[in-house]
């Protein structure tokens, strides 16, 4: 059966269901408050789950990065009063994200059954049907059940370094292999000094965006806009099809250190694509939400901040772990990098969104002994400054401000500048807020002292957001004359710019067509909000734009500097939101809100648009819109031209002054990631990456643009010369 078709007929069953609840005069069937589902239907739900869910949602339900938990408090809260058959419905017509409605009735009425079951619901003797009017509330708990098989035991589960009790990941759970998988060694290794790390060699590729600058540009410049068009696949290497990939190679002298999915970090022939050697540092992952975007490199160490959120040092020359210590106190994931600043190596955290009452924090490591340095909450603590931004609020209900991408850093001012994700819950209804309660450190650009990690300044580009529009994203920082400026943009589309002596703001550009703020202050750079968005009720839907795919996310921009222009991709979507009640109790918490994504008016269906500005006037220069939205970082050298990648297995190269494209091939899966350019023996290669997950990037085209067709596998590192 089609599933519109199904669809239609779930309506005939709801609007019947609910007829015979509302009407008692009415001939009622009595619902068993148990037993509305067999143990085989929830066993053969474990297996679809694993398989299609809990990539987003997490192995123990707990719900993770766009996706919503599906066990708990806060789970019931918005499913209780419904009926059995809307939540199976739910699943029937929007999952997976990424390609909805591939699952099939019987597939879906299993998945239903095996939450509900997580949830606390008993089993029974009588199949789920499709058309069931029983209220979940009356026969699910929130609780497991305590003939509920774990993730992984009995429910057809393979789970590798699973979740802990608490819902969060737990290193080796089930072991795995850890160490050195494939022996060998970096001849002649030459180590990375502090100043290679300050002025990068041009042939190398050191740093997450190149330079501590995070300008995504090279001054190689012997493929040009004249001869890119002659480009050839020279080799390609398969990658680990597990987890996300949103990956940044390093290169040095020669050699590509690639982090793949599942903590697996290889050292590769940047030349030949020989593999030297391999090493596993951290649990397995599901393809998902998050991959590991930056490695860093310093000395003879190459450094992982893995999934399960530890720093790991390993050796550049055999792949040897050299250390491995864990940034939190508790088990916890995370999809953050690292940047090695001196004699440290930073990284921030993800994860955050639960009751946890220990927040989020940026950390510091000893690059030599590993042992801890210092620890910046994003989260202020109680009594701390910043603390009454959120409310009356204890810490154990304060959640959010994620830091995902590694930070940048001003050798000269010797200050390192970190974007901050969100507040958790989303919306300040469910956080219990007002739309004036700020909720620092959330959305903000803060400036800290990578010697000590105290905070300089910071300036706040979202003041209370509550649509999950984040501020999380890279730090360009650019001299023009003798200003040092920081541009940076969020998903609401804006391009910020501040003075990064003092986080004085200096000016923005709307990129995309953005509805949640009425207007920006010209002086101090504060949003404020339209005027119904301060009305809003929890359950009612509000539509703004962007949409949570952002319009601008985590593909970094490029600061081109002969041309003096920043290029960013960018993406071209709405949402009608509703914000949810969330459990406050215990552990929960959670993003509360419900999205439905829609195209955003006067595109033209054209999702993907990239564009370049001048970073003195901050005017747009030029443009170019297409359906497929762009899912890598953009690329650009002193050869002219700029590269991107887009979800629909396309590579384009564009004239970096006009935006003509020069160029373009199409790979195995969509383009995603952060590629780079290098050079060996004098030759210039180009090396970009294919990949699955990501959260909204990917689950909102799939939503509005459901014609673009990606294959689910096929995670690879491209690698092009010209002839």
């Amino acid at each position: 059966m089609r599933p519109s078709s199904l669809l239609s007929r779930l309506l005939v069953y709801a609007s019947l269901g609910a007829l015979a609840l509302a009407c008692i005069a009415l001939p009622q069937t009595p619902q068993p408050a148990a037993g509305a589902f067999t143990a085989a239907q929830a066993s053969a739900g474990g297996s679809v789950y694993a398989q299609n869910c809990a990539a987003c949602h997490g192995m123990n339900l707990e719900g993770s990065g766009d996706a919503p938990a599906l066990i708990g408090g806060t789970f019931l809260l918005k499913w209780r009063a419904k009926m059995v058959s809307e939540l199976f419905g739910d699943i029937l017509e929007t999952m997976p994200a990424n390609n909805p409605g591939s699952l099939g009735e019987a597939a879906a009425l299993n998945a239903t059954s095996y939450i509900l079951q997580r949830n606390g619901a008993q089993t029974g003797g009588q199949s789920l049907a499709a058309g069931s009017t029983t209220l979940i509330g009356a026969i699910a708990t929130g609780q497991a059940a305590a003939n509920a098989p774990a993730p992984g035991r009995g429910a057809g589960l393979l789970v590798l370094g699973a979740g802990s009790a608490d819902g969060r990941s737990e290193r080796s759970a089930i072991p795995i292999t850890h160490g050195v998988t494939v022996a060998g060694e970096v001849r002649n290794y030459i180590p990375v000094t502090a100043e290679m790390l300050k002025n990068p060699p041009a042939q190398d590729w050191l740093i997450f965006g190149r330079n501590y600058q995070r300008h995504s540009y090279s001054p190689l410049n012997q493929i040009t806009r004249d001869n890119v068009k002659n480009l050839q696949l020279k080799w390609v290497w398969a990658m680990n099809d597990s987890g996300a990939n949103q990956t940044t190679p390093i290169v040095h002298n020669g050699v590509i250190y690639l982090a793949s999915p599942s903590n697996i970090v290889q050292a590769i022939d940047a030349r030949t694509g020989d593999l030297i050697w391999e090493t596993r540092a951290g649990p397995d992952q599901a393809p998902g939400y998050g991959g590991i975007r930056s490695i860093a490199i310093a000395e003879d160490k190459v450094f992982l901040s893995t999934s399960d959120a530890h720093m790991v040092a390993i050796s550049a020359r055999n792949g040897q772990i050299l250390w491995d210590t864990p940034a939190s106190d508790k088990p916890h994931t995370s999809t953050s990098g690292a940047v090695v600043i001196g004699d440290k190596v930073l990284m921030g955290l993800t994860g955050c969104a639960r009751f946890d009452g220990e927040g989020c924090y940026i950390s510091a490591f000893d690059i030599h002994t590993g042992q801890r340095a210092w620890r910046f909450y994003t989260v202020p603590r109680e009594g701390q400054p910043g603390s009454d931004t959120w409310g009356k609020l204890p810490m154990n209900n304060r959640a959010g401000a994620e830091t995902w991408l590694a930070g940048s850093y001003d050798p000269d001012l010797n200050l390192t500048y970190w974007g901050v994700a969100q507040s958790k819950p989303w919306n300040y209804l469910s956080r219990k807020l007002t739309p004036f309660d700020k909720t620092l450190y959330a959305n903000c650009t803060v400036a800290l002292n990578p010697d000590t990690g105290k905070l300089v300044w910071y300036f706040q580009h979202a003041p209370g957001e509550s649509f999950d529009l984040d501020e999380v994203f890279e730090r360009v920082l650019v001299d023009i004359g003798d200003q040092k400026v920081s541009f940076s943009a969020g998903k609401a589309g804006i391009l910020w710019k501040l003075d990064r002596r003092t986080g004085k703001y200096l000016g923005h550009k709307e990129m995309v067509k953005q509805t949640v703020w009425a207007e920006i202050d010209p002086t101090t750079g504060t949003p404020r909000y339209r005027s119904d968005i301060l009305e809003m009720e929890i359950n009612k839907p509000i539509n703004v734009c962007p949409s949570t795919e952002g319009g601008k996310n985590w593909q970094a921009m490029s600061y081109n500097q002969p041309t003096g222009l920043i290029i960013a991709p960018l993406s071209q979507s709405c949402m009608d939101f509703t914000a949810r009640e969330v459990d406050f109790s215990g552990n929960g918490g959670g993003t509360g809100g419900d999205r439905h994504f829609l195209p955003m008016p006067g595109t033209n269906g054209n999702i993907g648009k990239l564009a370049a500005y001048d970073v003195k006037t901050m005017n747009e220069v030029w443009k170019y819109e297409q359906h497929a939205p762009f899912l890598t970082a953009a690329l650009s050298t002193a050869g002219g031209w700029v590269l991107v990648g887009d979800i629909n297995r396309g590579v384009h190269v564009f004239d970096v002054q006009n935006g003509k494209l020069l160029w373009e091939t199409r790979l195995g899966t969509s383009v995603q990631g952060f590629p780079v350019t290098y050079s060996v023996d004098g030759k210039q290669y180009i090396a970009v990456m294919t990949g699955l997950g990501g959260g909204s990037p990917r689950n909102v085209p799939a939503a509005i643009a459901p014609d673009i067709k990606i294959p689910q596998s096929g995670q690879a590192l491209y690698v092009f010369s010209l002839p």
